[in-house]
């Protein structure tokens, strides 16, 4: 299917190992012993991504990761970092919330104290919009930049990126949606998260508010991986509470279907679950704590893990539905991913529960034995409590979705690439089922 002449869903799968890089069906095995018909079972990875017992190949994965800094007082570094990869002009990407907080000064600072000249752009709203990236990029031409530095959330580094990619190939932006279709490299890329739980300063993805058709598209490929990812825990202090907990339900959000996707590998496991134990274990003391820098740092470093995780193993049902619920209304992603996720959570445990055990355990919740179909209600249940407790709504009514609009989002869901690594198929009927629920 092909929505408005973009994204048809035909090889999208294909294009979502590719982009992944890791093999998601192990090599079919044939018994050759005398007297016996060849085995011819296809194997996939058991849990925590082990190989199936008797496959001769165990699953290949490569794992895509920027240079990364991280702790206190590691902002100056990014000036380091901008010096070593031939900024001159660094071209400086933020928001008016996060210029007012004071970090950008001091980032500027330390840019001027190593002899460049940066260029500042605040011209950024939540949900990027298409032509805010493209007048970015006219900005970055006509300044003479090099090197771009995105320092905020996750819209302020997909924004950022999308000036990078549009600065060595031209054209709109939304050219460019679907699956490594940059042909020319970018510009240096150094990213400065300011919010815990996006994970973009990591990833290979860029999302892009299309304003003609109110969604979100996705774009995705290894060159937008960033070159350098710092990340300074004392930036997250300046965060409004809303933006906490939207920031940090995306990172268990990530995490979850990082772990339950069909391209997830022993090596995006390990981060899959360090960052759903972080978040579970931290989240809420932030909120009622929000000067705890301990509880800060563990969420940071849940942000940075769940990241590593799903730009490696793609994401799930519950982002291609948000996307779709963020360009109609312009709303927080990870609000909507609080409100979708324990839907989409008990959808996927009907195919896979055994996948939620390993969950349930990092979250606290179970121990050596649970059975798979107990360990999905244990994980939908806390994922619901924790949304309670940082005041997320129940339902997507509440944020403005009415039965209305539910069609036209399960149709835009089906388009989005997130979905290819769903582990259960969906249709279009069960996408308005649990649109539907999620009410």
């Amino acid at each position: 299917m092909a929505l408005d002449g973009r994204t048809p869903t035909t090889g999208v799968v294909d294009a979502c190992r590719r982009a992944g890089e890791t093999v998601l069906v192990d090599e079919v095995v044939a018994d050759e012993a005398p007297g016996r018909e060849p085995d011819l079972t296809v194997h996939r990875g058991g849990g925590c991504g082990a190989p199936a017992a008797g496959a001769a190949n165990p699953r290949l994965s490569k794992f895509h990761a920027p240079e990364i800094v991280f702790g206190p007082d590691s902002l100056r570094e990014a000036a380091h970092a901008a010096v070593r990869l031939g900024a001159r002009r660094p071209f400086v990407v933020t928001d008016p919330g996060v210029f007012e907080a004071g970090w950008p000064a001091e980032l500027l600072a330390h840019l001027r104290a190593t002899g460049l000249a940066p260029r500042l752009w605040t011209d950024v709203t939540p949900n990027p919009k298409d032509h805010e990236i493209e007048q970015g990029y006219h900005d970055y031409v006509a300044s003479g930049c090099d090197v771009v530095m995105g320092l905020g959330g996750g819209s302020v580094i997909d924004a950022a990126k999308g000036v990078a990619l549009l600065a060595s190939n031209g054209g709109r932006i939304l050219d460019y949606e679907g699956i490594d279709r940059i042909a020319n490299p970018i510009p240096p890329l150094i990213m400065m998260p300011s919010t815990s739980g996006t994970g973009a300063d990591v990833s290979q993805f860029c999302i892009v508010t299309d304003t003609e058709r109110h969604t979100k598209i996705t774009i995705m490929g290894r060159a937008l991986v960033p070159d350098v990812s710092v990340i300074d825990p004392r930036l997250l202090v300046t965060m409004p509470e809303w933006l906490n907990a939207a920031t940090g339900l995306d990172a268990l959000t990530h995490g979850i279907e990082a772990f339950v996707s069909l391209a997830h590998g022993p090596l995006t496991d390990h981060h899959a679950l360090q960052a759903v134990s972080l978040v579970n274990a931290n989240l809420a003391r932030t909120m009622v704590r929000p000067d705890d820098q301990r509880a800060r740092q563990a969420m940071a470093q849940a942000a940075l893990e769940a990241g590593l995780a799903f730009t490696n193993a793609i994401l799930g049902a519950t982002h291609a539905m948000s996307h779709q619920v963020g360009g109609m209304l312009d709303l927080p992603h990870g609000v909507i991913n609080g409100v979708l996720l324990p839907h989409v959570v008990r959808f996927n445990g009907a195919a896979t529960p055994e996948r939620f055990v390993p969950i349930a355990q990092a979250m606290g919740l179970a121990g050596h034995g649970v059975p798979g179909d107990e360990a999905v209600d244990m994980v939908a249940a806390e994922i619901r409590k924790l949304g309670d407790e940082v005041g997320v709504p129940s339902g997507l009514g509440a944020l403005g979705v009415t039965e209305a609009d539910i069609p036209r989002l399960a149709v835009l869901t089906l388009g989005d690439a997130c979905l290819t690594t769903n582990p259960r198929p969906a249709s279009v009927d069960e996408v308005e089922t649990l649109f539907r629920a999620a009410l």
